[in-house]
């Protein structure tokens, strides 16, 4: 059985390692995927309404008042609550979303083809900083920007996919580990070569001046993190592609809706095992404290799924300040740790500071059970009151009880005897 395992391990590593990830057309959410305007996408596993947490609620709020099913904020919570509304994970339609990740019937979606294997894979926009849907804000400004993203950003980016052929964003990846990116919460270089590469095909290609001023100091202002959604939209075309592997022990997914956190495993199909989300252990901006905090929440764990991130900080060592992570030293040791739970390296995305080494890649529950390391997360906290926004970054770390669910589930699916 060993060696069945072995094999399987490396067939899925393979495909995550070998996928080519390439940004190719912006679509809607119900032309790319279906989604009918009564349904709302997550992040992280299923949950309920009652259940959710107040950013994600939040969240919901802004969503029903941008698709005009309601106009009021009493009236978005009394049919969040009326049934009338379905929720699902984004992991159910091919999608990722940041924080709480909501996706509704009109937003613009990233669409991302990996071109070894064919799948596609989806993301929001990242909507910048301030007072944004992701962190549950539900203002007029939320709603605005909302629809400026709508009508010209997207139309613009669809134009840019188009003219360009597709970006690699994989070339994108690798380029920004070198450069001191990290790919989760450090993502200034990613964000920069992406805007340069993609700067002529927006200037050829948008002709109304005052859009093309809008959308450069929407870019190039405060925002950072731009390139995340596409990252992650990269990482789960990179995941999908070794997902339904027959014997196969390795992680597909992490997520977390701010409630729960789930995993999914290779060979088991779209089962998700959950525990309750973590504590993000962190620095806070002035005037918060953990008090304030929302516990761990967003899809944006796709990127340790696909061994950048948190397993990739000796690569980003300057993000452990920005986290209250430790020192320079910290960051090499979580890097390293998480070789120990990896089934591979990869063979793309390098480490400066440990010598080209490849960032671990592909973890094995089963190397989490033996060795009792826990992958670690890179993230943002997000406060738990809906609007607030981000109050501090830091990291957590993916329970015990997760692999150890997957790995019983895994013996009862292949008749292995338990001990």
């Amino acid at each position: 059985m060993k060696e069945i395992i072995q094999l399987a391990n490396q067939k899925a590593v393979t495909k995550l390692k070998n996928a080519q990830p390439f940004w190719v057309d912006v679509t809607t959410a119900h032309e790319g995927i279906g989604l009918d305007k009564h349904t709302l996408l997550h992040s992280g596993s299923p949950i309920t309404w009652e259940r959710m947490c107040g950013p994600m609620k939040g969240a919901v709020i802004a969503a029903l008042k941008y698709e005009d099913l309601a106009t009021t904020d009493e009236e978005a919570l009394k049919l969040a609550s009326s049934g009338k509304i379905k929720f699902e994970p984004c992991h159910h339609y091919g999608c990722v979303g940041p924080m709480t990740g909501i996706i509704s019937y009109s937003m613009p979606l990233i669409v991302v083809l990996n071109q070894e294997n064919g799948n596609k894979a989806y993301s929001t926009f990242n909507e910048g900083a301030g007072d944004v849907l992701r962190f549950g804000a539900y203002g007029k400004n939320t709603i605005k920007r909302l629809k400026w993203i709508e009508t010209v950003l997207a139309p613009a980016m669809k134009m840019v996919a188009y003219h360009s052929q597709g970006i690699n964003l994989k070339v994108v990846i690798a380029q920004a580990l070198n450069m001191g990116d990290e790919l989760h919460m450090r993502n200034g270089a990613s964000s920069t070569i992406f805007i340069k590469t993609i700067l002529n095909h927006l200037v050829e290609t948008c002709h109304d001046h005052q859009s093309l001023v809008d959308i450069i100091h929407f870019l190039t202002t405060n925002n950072d993190q731009f390139f995340l959604n596409f990252a992650m939209a990269a990482s789960k075309s990179s995941a999908d592609a070794a997902h339904n592997i027959e014997h196969s022990t390795m992680v597909t997914a992490i997520a977390r809706n701010g409630v729960d956190i789930g995993i999914r495993v290779s060979s088991l199909g779209n089962q998700w095992f959950t525990a309750p989300a973590a504590e993000v252990e962190g620095l806070y901006f002035s005037g918060y404290g953990p008090k304030d905090a929302n516990k761990d929440i967003g899809d944006s764990a796709i990127m340790e799924t696909g061994g950048v991130g948190g397993f990739a900080m000796a690569a980003g060592a300057a993000i452990v300040r920005f986290l209250g992570a430790g020192t320079y030293q910290d960051a090499l040791n979580h890097t390293r740790d998480m070789y120990e739970i990896c089934i591979s390296e990869s063979e793309s995305y390098t480490i400066p500071n440990l010598d080209f080494r490849g960032t671990p890649t592909g973890i094995d529950i089963l190397k989490v059970v033996e060795t009792g390391i826990l992958p670690v997360i890179n993230t943002a906290i997000a406060s738990k009151e809906a609007g607030v926004g981000m109050i501090g970054a830091g990291i957590s770390r993916a329970p015990m009880a997760l692999f150890s669910q997957a790995l019983y589930a895994y013996a009862d699916k292949y008749k292995i005897m338990k001990s």
